[in-house]
C-alpha cells in the first residue's frame, strides 16, 4: 500500500487506526485511560479534537490540525523544541503506547495497523455524520445495543456540562444545538454512507 500523504495544516481529519491482525490494543480499563493521557500530551499541542471513540481494537477521532502559526505559539508555550510535523506526533503518539502495552503484557512488536487511517472532513454534512458515526461504532460492532452506553465515547462529554478538552462548543454549534445534535445521532449512518469517509474501518 503506497503511504498516504502527510497531514496537512489547518485541515479537519477523520482519524482512526487498528491493531495490528485486528488484535486488541485496549486489555484493560486502564489501558483506555493510559492512551487518553497519552493523546493529550502527543496530540493536543498540534490539533483540536471534537469527537472519538475508543473500542477493544481499534479507535476514532474526529481532529483539526491546527495551522503552523497555532502550532509554532503552542511550541513556545510548552517547549523550546521543534513539536515536529502533525503526522510524526501521531506517529509518535502511537509508538508510545505500543511500548507501554508490549511491556505491560510481555508483547513484542507492532501493536498498530501502518499507515494509520485519515480522511480529510470538508464539509458541514460530512461533519455530521463522521460525528454521528464515530458515537455509533460500537454498536456497529455490536459492543452494546445503545451507543450512548459506551463508556469510552465522547457522545455523553459533548452534552454534559462538564469540563471538557473537546471543543463542545464547536460540534453543538455546528449541529445547531443540543437537541438537534441528538435528534441526528438517532439517525444511522449506513455502510453506505460511511464508505466516502471511513473506507477500511470493517472491524
Amino acid at each position: 500500500m503506497p503511504s498516504p500523504p502527510p497531514l496537512l495544516y489547518n485541515t479537519y481529519y477523520h482519524i482512526y487506526n487498528r491493531g495490528t491482525n485486528r488484535e486488541n490494543i485496549f486489555r484493560e480499563e486502564r489501558n483506555y485511560e493510559y492512551f487518553l493521557k497519552l493523546y493529550i500530551k502527543h496530540i493536543e499541542p498540534v490539533a483540536e479534537t471534537f469527537a472519538y471513540c475508543l473500542l477493544r481494537n481499534h479507535f476514532h477521532v474526529l481532529v483539526r490540525v491546527n495551522s503552523e502559526a497555532e502550532i509554532r505559539e503552542e511550541t513556545l508555550k510548552v517547549s523550546k523544541k521543534p513539536l515536529g510535523s502533525p503526522s510524526q506526533r501521531f506517529s509518535d503518539f502511537f509508538n508510545a503506547y505500543a511500548k507501554a502495552i508490549n511491556r505491560a503484557y510481555g508483547r513484542t512488536g507492532s501493536l498498530f495497523q501502518h499507515p494509520f487511517g485519515r480522511v480529510p472532513v470538508t464539509s458541514d454534512r460530512q461533519f455530521w455524520d463522521v460525528i454521528a458515526y464515530i458515537h455509533q461504532n460500537p454498536r456497529k460492532h455490536k459492543f452494546v445495543d445503545d451507543f450512548r452506553e459506551w463508556k469510552w465515547s465522547s457522545y455523553g462529554s459533548l452534552l454534559s456540562e462538564q469540563p471538557t478538552r473537546l471543543k463542545r462548543a464547536a460540534v453543538l454549534e455546528w449541529f445547531g444545538g443540543p437537541q438537534r445534535y441528538v435528534e441526528l445521532h438517532t439517525q444511522w449512518v449506513t455502510e453506505a454512507e460511511s464508505r466516502w469517509f471511513a473506507a477500511d474501518d470493517d472491524d
